[in-house]
């Protein structure tokens, strides 16, 4: 992703738009960096920049190899859950997830909100999915992807 929107900071943005004397002068000196990628085409890149097959992301994901393919290709949109279930799949740290959340138009995960914070934890602690799953069901909160048993 070398696009340039990726080489600026949230904050240097904001700043730039405060600084602004109008919109339009804000978007004439920023074109470009208010734009997020096509969802299907920010996972494909970085299947390619990660020597990934969609396929591996997608069954680490549990997500249904049809539906997922759907996802890559464009065709599908994720849903919340869909998004997170992709970030355990590719590995992603909790800045690269909220990065695929931002990028899925999705609300951030949040540490006020319990099961959001059980999610943070275990992607910062590099817990897998299945045992985020078990951890959301021992503390009776819903799974990812709507799963009903992971046991």
């Amino acid at each position: 992703m070398n696009d340039k929107s990726y080489n600026i900071s949230t904050r240097e943005l904001w700043a730039k738009l405060f600084k602004a004397s109008s919109v339009s002068q804000f978007f004439g000196e920023n074109d470009g960096l208010c734009e997020l990628p096509a969802f299907s085409d920010y996972i494909s890149e970085l299947c390619r920049l990660r020597g990934e097959k969609p396929g591996s992301v997608i069954k680490r994901s549990q997500i249904d190899s049809s539906y997922g393919h759907r996802l890559f290709s464009g065709l599908r949109n994720p849903s919340r859950d869909t998004v997170i279930q992709l970030a355990f799949g590719f590995g992603m740290d909790l800045e690269e997830t909220q990065q695929l959340l931002k990028i899925a138009h999705a609300a951030l995960l949040h540490p006020k909100v319990k099961r959001d914070a059980i999610i943070v934890f275990c992607i910062c602690h590099g817990i897998s999915l299945m045992d985020t799953q078990l951890t959301l069901e021992n503390n009776s909160l819903p799974l990812i992807g709507g799963i009903k048993h992971v046991r």
